[in-house]
């Protein structure tokens, strides 16, 4: 590691924290109705929406009626898109003549983009009419993002009122996250991206010469508006099957930062948000410092681990001097590869701007466990918000058993029925991922996709159901997902990772927000000091290590110890 690479990380961090603080305080008067710099322009069109949908403003709803409608909306959402997928052949704008998806594909792709995981059994620019990718996938892009920020709005609102029934009003959460947040955030990071060399264009290819003389053909079309909410909203989805790391769709340094910044901006401001909205900004960067601490930690050990190369290629007379430089830029770097490898499983973006699955045992253990703890650090659009409130409540109970008092957050007491809600949460992940794990380890219609035997394939099977069910999207690149079984289960952990992990979330949200809120005493645990910050990364760290742990030594640590002794199996 050099102190050049360690300064871009901090340059780029900063750069996410001086965005994210105007944004936070923006947002929080946005989900309060309050006028902003945008409202002479936007309140027109809000109106006209709400008119349209027969939407009343000030009709609030319970967390039921909250939950019900988010789920009517996603499941529209996921039949007009599969719809879409299966008939793409019949239907305009397809200058490339793709047919329609199989079902299974079009089934996974549909649940993919409607729960924010974006995972792609398919390549981008040989699958996807411009049709399919701006309509389908782009509206998906916004709607899932705007349905994770309404639902931390929600839940958010659960601890800043006192004795309610109501937790606000989801479509008009949703309208305004997508109308005042996202749509003009992508417009001008789309009009960026095409300032540094991104496509933005419905032409579906282009011929280009080779050095020896022969024609080849290169995929274009509408790229930099599609990567703009792909960042912006943690979708992750890809243009291109090889994601950020092909030139269309990264083509710089200046777009690589741009990239990590874009995806982390939301998910940071939403803590922001959080602080003003429950009256004290100091727990908004608690929760804050909670996600860079270990958003920080993971770059570190991939750089470290980057950077200390692969015995086995330095053996083989590859050049060690920069690292293990296998599936990655070179127009990056190690610093900034690193930087996005945490960023994006820290998120549940699932971009990715080098192959997770050429990383060192280490580095890519970095990743899928980052994924494993939650997707919170700092999680995705929204969903990042209210899954460390989720670990914040466990955290605080644990704090009240230590000290023998009923455990607090925020003023609201913390009692049985809430801490049911939020274990049962918490066990929707492991569930699902280390369940279809192990079937798929033993099932040989699964292990036929894996182009690795041993330790390193486990891994890849751990990671598909953990980017899956952690609603992430990026993967190790040796396993062919593109079949019944991966397609079939695959969805099935999305959709449940999703929304079988908010229900809980919101019936908790509902619970706390009819409990009378009450001041602080002397007896209270703060929860915005430097106790409280360690005692919740000892919480998430706890949760993930006792329920990974195990598969994670069976993958990536036993690989690591292989790879030190030179040796491969």
């Amino acid at each position: 590691m050099t102190f050049q690479g360690w300064l871009e990380i901090a340059l780029v961090l900063s750069a996410v924290l001086a965005a994210a603080w105007p944004l936070g305080n923006y947002m929080a008067r946005v989900f309060a109705g309050d006028q902003t710099l945008l409202s002479p322009v936007l309140a027109p069109v809000e109106r006209a929406i709400y008119a349209a949908a027969g939407i009343r403003r000030d009709r609030e709803q319970t967390w039921v009626g909250y939950t019900l409608a988010m789920l009517a909306l996603n499941a529209a959402g996921f039949l007009l898109l599969y719809a879409m997928m299966r008939v793409q052949g019949g239907l305009p704008l397809n200058p490339q003549g793709f047919s329609g998806l199989t079902p299974d594909l079009a089934y996974n792709t549909a649940v993919s983009f409607v729960s924010n995981t974006n995972w792609q059994s398919y390549g981008g620019e040989t699958t996807m009419s411009h049709l399919t990718q701006m309509t389908g996938l782009a509206v998906q892009n916004f709607l899932s993002a705007a349905t994770g920020i309404a639902l931390a709005i929600a839940v958010t609102r659960a601890f800043a009122r006192s004795g309610a029934r109501e937790i606000g009003n989801f479509w008009v959460d949703v309208t305004r996250a997508t109308l005042y947040v996202l749509l003009p955030l992508s417009i001008l990071l789309a009009i960026a991206f095409v300032a540094t060399g991104m496509p933005q264009t419905l032409a579906p290819n282009f011929e280009a010469a080779t050095l020896e003389g022969a024609k080849q053909t290169i995929a274009v079309g509408p790229v930099a508006s599609q990567e703009a909410i792909k960042q912006l909203g943690t979708n992750g989805g890809g243009f291109f099957n090889a994601n950020a790391a092909h030139p269309f769709e990264n083509p710089s340094a200046w777009s690589n930062v741009l990239s990590i910044w874009s995806m982390l901006l939301i998910s940071t401001a939403m803590t922001f948000t959080f602080g003003r909205m429950v009256g004290d900004r100091r727990q908004g960067f608690a929760l804050l410092a909670v996600m860079w601490l270990l958003l920080i930690a993971g770059t570190a050990i991939v750089y470290a681990s980057e950077m200390a190369g692969n015995p086995l290629l330095a053996a083989a007379g590859v050049d060690p001097s920069q690292g293990n430089m296998e599936g990655k830029e070179i127009r990056f770097g190690q610093a900034l590869t690193a930087l996005y490898v945490a960023a994006t499983t820290g998120l549940s973006c699932g971009a990715v701007n080098a192959m997770h699955d050429s990383l060192t045992p280490l580095g890519g253990l970095v990743p899928l466990f980052m994924i494993q703890l939650g997707e919170i650090l700092p999680g995705g659009v929204g969903s990042g918000l209210y899954g460390m409130i989720v670990m914040a409540v466990l955290a605080v109970f644990v704090a009240g058993l230590m000290v023998g008092r009923t455990p607090e957050y925020l003023g609201k007491k913390i009692e049985a029925r809430e801490m049911k809600f939020a274990v049962l949460a918490i066990l929707i992940l492991p569930l699902f991922i280390l369940g279809f794990t192990a079937v798929a380890a033993t099932l040989p219609a699964a292990l036929s996709s894996l182009a690795n035997a041993g330790p390193h394939g486990l891994t890849e099977i751990l990671y598909a159901y953990s980017s899956a069910a952690g609603n992430n999207g990026s993967a190790f690149a040796g396993l062919n997902a593109n079949t019944p079984w991966f397609n079939t289960t695959l969805g099935l952990a999305m959709m449940f990772g999703r929304f079988a992990y908010v229900v809980p979330v919101m019936a908790m949200a509902g619970a706390i927000a009819a409990k009378t809120k009450a001041g602080a005493s002397s007896g209270t645990f703060p929860t915005h000091g430097s106790l409280f910050i360690g005692l919740l990364v000892g919480v998430i760290l706890i949760l993930g290590g006792l329920q990974y742990f195990p598969a994670l030594a069976l993958g990536p640590v036993v690989e690591h110890v292989l790879m030190l002794a030179g040796k491969t199996l």
